[in-house]
């Protein structure tokens, strides 16, 4: 479908800065963006590749959550990356790290992030991100997925409370072309950063990004139910080290619930 006017002109304008995401698929309505995309990747689509989507039906996150896709509510995008095998553990941290730059950039609005895949706006959650992994006669790949709320609309009654968007914070409407390009391009620079061997850049920014998070109380589950601790730090593969008593765990997968 051709691509709508406020994204291409934005598009335009961040250029070359888009780095390797210059070919961009729109669709008003689909099942999932990253389901797109895997299976353009499975069929030898390039790194780089983009699919987007002005609303989902079967729009998802992390551990199966659903992700309320609504028309026009949000931005939900999926990128095909190949990245080097040393670099694969950073992509979500680098990601986050990205669309809060990104969100920033476009708007103004001053965003942090949380382990693994959230990106906040004081303490209410404003965007997504999904990596997934797949392989084909070409290689490995990684879609990765985000979502943006734009409007109030993205929001369901469920999640309210505990969630916002761009335009709830500004209180104005936002330039969703904008908000993309500088999402993308803010991508385009922190995954560079990971192909070259940098990551440490990479988790050195998601560390001040992430601060009001650092010293909080989290719970996940592990061997024997659910464990308990204090959230100190991530380690040089994007893993999360929690402080129990006097040890440092590894926390590597699964839903962790920040307490305090």
């Amino acid at each position: 479908m051709n691509l709508p006017d406020d994204i291409v002109e934005a598009l335009a304008r961040a250029g070359a800065r888009l780095g390797p995401f210059q070919h961009l698929c729109w669709h008003e309505d689909v099942g999932s963006t990253n389901d797109i995309a895997m299976n353009a990747a499975m069929h030898g689509a390039p790194e780089g590749l983009v699919v987007a989507a002005n609303a989902q039906r079967l729009g998802r996150g992390r551990l199966g959550r659903s992700w309320a896709s609504p028309p026009g509510g949000g931005l939900y995008v999926s990128v095909v990356l190949h990245p080097r095998r040393e670099a694969l553990s950073l992509v979500p941290i680098a990601a986050g790290v990205a669309i809060a730059e990104g969100i920033e950039a476009a708007t103004g609005l001053c965003a942090g992030v949380k382990w693994p895949n959230d990106v906040y706006v004081g303490t209410r959650k404003l965007a997504g991100i999904l990596a997934e992994a797949g392989s084909s006669a070409a290689g490995e790949h990684v879609i990765l997925g985000f979502g943006i709320n734009l409007q109030p609309a993205a929001l369901p009654p469920e999640v309210a409370s505990r969630a916002t968007s761009i335009e709830a914070e500004l209180g104005r409407p936002v330039d969703r072309g904008l908000v993309l390009a500088e999402c993308l391009a803010a991508l385009a620079t922190r995954y560079q950063t990971l192909q070259r061997g940098a990551g440490d850049e990479v988790i050195g920014a998601w560390r001040l990004r992430a601060a009001p998070h650092l010293g909080r109380h989290v719970e996940w589950d592990g061997d024997g139910g659910a464990q308990h601790g204090i959230a100190h730090d991530i380690d040089a593969r994007g893993a999360l080290l929690v402080r129990v008593n006097d040890q440092i765990v590894r926390v590597i997968s699964g839903e962790v619930r920040w307490l305090t």
